[in-house]
């Protein structure tokens, strides 16, 4: 009876033991759930934006160079310092063995011909932007009066007043360039003035002197030390630098979304965010290798600064910022992010989570930006979907989210 009794613990306790094995190789055996990351579906407002990094550039850039051969005395400036109108550069001194024979008398008799011309068309298209401003002086003047009689509304003001802004401007770079154009006169006058025909004792007659055609500050120094410049070599250029233009590359893909007139949010420049709005978007596109080696086609998109000036006087010429659009807004728009979004069968799907286990679903795909895509129809605010899901992912595996 002992005998029974001792052999039937001795099985008992192997018996146990391969129990306990099994049930580890079973569980050691099972399937693991994945570690997967998630997000959450969510509704609320949904901006399309086009970001890209632009530039700013002063308006009107003034280079002014030599008119003569010469010998060109070295420039006393540096960038940034400020110039009056009709301030003296620097001189240029006639060259040693310098003359006009009759070709270059010729040429330089030619070239008055053309400044002249050039300054008549200039003062003719300043004259038709002082039609416009008067106009659109005149047309905001008047929709005040209407506006402080409650017949219009703050958004037909702001739009004349922008307007009005916009054509005081080209009326300021039309007499700019009529500035430009009269010295531009001068400068062909001087080959026929300076002569090296004159007279010993009329020497001092021979030295050119190189005047700002604005105020402004100078931007750069193209030469600075003294030395032998022929005609037309740059010398230094000035400008305004109160008068900023954001430029702006964008993909041409990008660039048939954007129309003048469009709002623009310029930021990450060191300041605060500041408004623009979209002046011209340049009809000719160019070819750009991106940092990865890729052409790219892109298109000039020039954005004009709406913002009070004391909102960005900090900023220069050549100052890097970052432009977004604002192509489409719409409110109480389901959104995923674009991670958990991709093609199967030529349609969008997503993995839903339920229940620690995924689900395959087709989903109906609006607008994208960035980072988030519209959902039409196929999930619901507040259901959790795969972000970035593994290429072994399917339906209806048991997944684990990742802490």
């Amino acid at each position: 009876m002992a005998a029974n009794k001792h052999t039937w613990q001795r099985y008992a306790g192997w018996g146990i033991t391969l129990a306990i094995v099994l049930v580890a190789l079973a569980l050691g055996l099972r399937p693991q759930p994945m570690m997967v990351e998630a997000a959450e579906i969510t509704k609320g407002s949904f901006n399309v934006t086009i970001e890209e990094e632009g530039i700013t550039r002063v308006k009107d850039r003034f280079v002014i160079s030599s008119p003569v051969a010469g010998y060109v005395r070295r420039i006393p400036l540096n960038i940034g310092d400020q110039v009056s109108k009709e301030q003296q550069l620097t001189l240029l001194e006639p060259l040693r063995s310098a003359v006009l024979d009759p070709r270059h008398r010729a040429e330089a008799e030619a070239r008055v011909a053309a400044a002249n011309s050039a300054l008549s068309v200039a003062q003719q298209q300043a004259e038709a932007a002082r039609v416009e401003s008067d106009f659109a002086n005149q047309e905001f003047d008047r929709k005040r009066n209407l506006k402080e009689k409650g017949f219009i509304s703050v958004e037909e003001l702001q739009m004349a007043q922008t307007s009005q802004r916009r054509a005081n401007a080209v009326l300021r770079s039309a007499k700019f360039s009529v500035d430009v154009a009269r010295h531009d006169l001068k400068a062909a006058n001087t080959l026929l003035q300076y002569s090296a025909a004159q007279k010993s004792d009329d020497i001092t007659r021979e030295h050119v002197p190189i005047k700002s055609p604005v105020a402004g500050s100078v931007l750069s120094i193209h030469r600075k030390s003294e030395g032998v410049v022929t005609a037309g070599t740059p010398l230094l250029e000035v400008g305004d630098p109160a008068a900023l233009e954001v430029a702006v590359d964008v993909l041409s893909f990008d660039a048939v979304n954007i129309k003048p007139g469009m709002k623009v949010d310029l930021k990450r420049w060191g300041g605060d965010n500041i408004e623009g709005i979209v002046r011209i978007v340049e009809p000719v596109g160019f070819t750009k290798v991106s940092a990865l080696g890729v052409e790219e086609q892109r298109v000039w998109v020039i954005i004009d600064l709406v913002s009070p000036r004391k909102n960005w006087e900090q900023l220069g010429d050549g100052y890097r910022m970052e432009a977004s659009f604002l192509v489409w807004q719409a409110d109480d728009i389901v959104t995923a992010p674009n991670a958990s979004l991709f093609r199967l069968k030529n349609q969008w799907h997503v993995f839903v989570i339920q229940n620690n286990t995924v689900s395959l679903r087709a989903v109906e795909v609006g607008k994208r930006n960035g980072l988030n895509a519209e959902i039409l129809s196929g999930v619901e605010p507040g259901e959790q979907v795969v972000i970035h899901p593994d290429s072994d992912l399917s339906d209806g595996a048991a997944v684990k989210i990742r802490s």
